[in-house]
C-alpha cells in the first residue's frame, strides 16, 4: 500500500498520509515522499494551493513512526533533525499556501506539521497537542513552533504536561480556523485551498516569503538546539525505555477496551 497518496483537484495538489493502521505515524520514507509532493506541487504553476490531510477517521498523523525512533543513537537523532529541518523548510518556504484538513488526532510531529500549514480544518473529535514528553522525547521544534502561534504561558503547559487538546479548545485558541463537521471536513478545505489558489500568484508568494523571513533566525536556532538536545537525550537511552513504557500502558488500555 502507498503510504502517500499525492492528485491533483483543478488547482489544488493534495497529499494524502496513507498508514491508517499505524494513525498515518511517518517514518523517513513517507516524510520524504511528503517533501518531494511539495516541492513538486511548489514547481507547477498550475497549481495555485496545496492540502494535506490523512486516511481514516482516528488521526491525521500520530506523528514520529516509534517503530522507526526506538533504536536511534545520538548521530542517527542528529540526522533526524536535519530531515525534520528539510520538511519545516519545504512547508515554511513554500511558494503557494497550505490548507490542513485534519480528519482526525495530529500529535507531535504532527501537531508542528499542521500549525505550519496556513490555515486549519477540522472537526469535534479532532484533538492536537505536544504529547512527547509522555514518551521519553524531549520537544524543542515543537515548542518553537507553538510559542510563535500561541505564547509563551500556552507553550510551557502543553510542552510539560504533555496534555491533548480538544477540537473546541483548539478554535477558541485559534489553531483550527473553521470546526465544521466530519463529513464536512474535506469539503470545507478544498472551497478554502481553492480560494487561495485564485489570489494574486506573486503577492501570495511575496506574503508566504515574508511570513517566513519573520522567524528564520529563531528557526535556524531551533534546529540547531534541536541537534544539540537530541543527541543528549538519545544517547542516554531514556527515550527508548519511555516509548517502551507508552507503548506498553497504551496496549493495556487498548486491552481494557475491548
Amino acid at each position: 500500500m502507498t503510504s502517500v497518496l499525492v492528485e491533483r483537484r483543478g488547482r489544488v495538489g493534495t497529499i494524502t498520509l496513507n498508514k491508517p493502521e499505524k494513525l498515518n505515524a511517518w517514518d523517513q520514507p513517507m516524510r520524504n515522499r511528503i517533501v518531494a509532493a511539495l516541492r513538486e506541487f511548489d514547481a507547477d504553476s498550475s497549481v495555485g494551493a496545496v492540502l494535506l490531510t490523512g486516511t481514516g477517521e482516528r488521526a491525521f498523523s500520530a506523528g514520529q513512526d516509534f517503530a522507526e525512533a526506538h533504536d536511534f543513537d545520538a548521530d542517527r537523532a542528529e540526522a533526524w533533525i536535519r530531515e525534520w529541518e528539510t520538511f519545516y523548510g519545504t512547508l515554511r518556504r513554500l511558494t503557494k499556501p497550505v490548507v490542513a484538513a485534519l480528519n482526525g488526532t495530529a500529535a507531535g510531529s504532527a501537531f508542528q506539521v499542521a500549525l505550519l500549514c496556513d490555515i486549519r480544518v477540522g472537526h469535534d473529535a479532532v484533538k492536537m497537542g505536544q504529547p512527547e514528553i509522555n514518551s521519553g522525547i524531549a520537544s524543542i521544534t515543537g515548542p518553537w513552533i507553538m510559542k510563535e502561534i500561541l505564547g509563551m504561558s500556552r507553550t510551557t503547559e502543553l510542552t510539560l504536561t504533555g496534555r491533548m487538546m480538544e477540537a473546541r479548545e483548539c478554535r477558541d485558541i485559534g489553531i483550527l480556523h473553521h470546526l465544521v463537521s466530519r463529513a464536512d471536513v474535506m469539503a470545507k478545505s478544498l472551497q478554502i485551498a481553492e480560494e487561495l489558489a485564485a489570489k494574486a500568484p506573486l503577492a501570495m508568494r511575496l506574503d508566504r516569503a515574508w511570513l517566513a523571513d519573520m522567524t528564520e533566525e529563531a528557526f535556524r536556532t531551533t534546529i540547531d538546539a534541536a541537534i544539540r538536545v537530541h543527541r543528549e537525550s538519545y544517547a542516554s537511552g531514556e527515550p527508548a525505555r519511555k516509548m517502551e513504557e507508552f507503548m506498553a500502558q497504551r496496549g493495556h488500555q487498548l486491552g481494557q477496551a475491548t
